[in-house]
């Protein structure tokens, strides 16, 4: 039975910190409720998925968001889609005035003309018996980016777009909160999957899935309902992918 999350907003600010999510976390078990946003200058031990590491030096934004029990167990495997259209929507009020093309590369990767300019980290922890806390965490590339990394990557200042971290973040908070509400503790999955299609890369296009013990090839057909990735291989067989890293090969 999930505990009905009354979300009450608020902000900590810091300077240098190991990671966002790691702060978030410590806050969760200290009793923090749903709708803490902590953002950092710095984060001296940030990291990516499979733990890679992730380049937080100053002048980027770092954010992350803790949510406790914010759905049953079998919604919160859909907050990455969540989370990616915050980010999307906030990247793309700071891109108004900009003729650049912003997509989402699934699950939760943020593409500016085919660069990353945003990856997202979810993590979770059973805090106690009665709570699973949940973190979203979020890096957007405001002043600068990795010269090297497994994907081609971009900035928004290299872009001619003038925008603080601070400015982006006022972008994030307001956008996070709009898509939470429609994802509505899972209820509303089917709007955020039509609204996540409407901002995707790579739908009907040729793919690459690295998994843990394999790489596949085929056409990204859509999403399944329970938002997994649909790919037809060239004998027209059709696989649902949960997890994996998507590589976009007409990019």
């Amino acid at each position: 039975m999930v505990l009905k999350t009354q979300i009450e907003w608020r902000h900590i600010e810091e300077g240098d910190v190991s990671s966002t999510n790691d702060f978030c976390l410590q806050h969760a078990r200290n009793g923090a409720g749903s709708g803490l946003w902590i953002t950092a200058e710095r984060q001296l031990g940030g990291r990516g998925r499979r733990g890679r590491q992730w380049v937080s030096e100053t002048g980027n934004l770092y954010a992350s968001l803790l949510l406790n029990n914010p759905a049953a167990r079998e919604n919160i495997g859909t907050l990455p889609l969540v989370a990616a259209l915050a980010a999307n929507f906030a990247i793309k009020k700071a891109l108004a005035n900009s003729s650049a093309k912003v997509r989402i590369k699934w699950p939760n990767d943020i593409l500016i003309d085919g660069a990353k300019v945003c990856g997202i980290l979810l993590e979770s922890e059973q805090v106690s018996k009665e709570q699973i806390s949940v973190v979203i965490g979020i890096g957007i590339n405001v002043s600068h980016h990795p010269d090297q990394a497994l994907y081609k990557t971009t900035c928004l200042n290299s872009l001619g777009v003038s925008v603080s971290p601070q400015d982006l973040f006022a972008h994030l908070f307001e956008e996070m909160k709009y898509v939470l509400a429609l994802w509505d503790e899972g209820r509303g999955l089917s709007a955020i999957r039509d609204l996540w299609l409407e901002n995707a890369a790579g739908i009907d296009e040729d793919i690459k899935i690295n998994l843990p013990n394999e790489v596949l090839y085929g056409r990204f057909i859509g999403l399944s309902e329970d938002c997994n990735l649909i790919l037809r291989q060239d004998d027209g067989d059709e696989i649902k992918i949960a997890a994996g890293d998507v590589f976009l090969l007409d990019t």
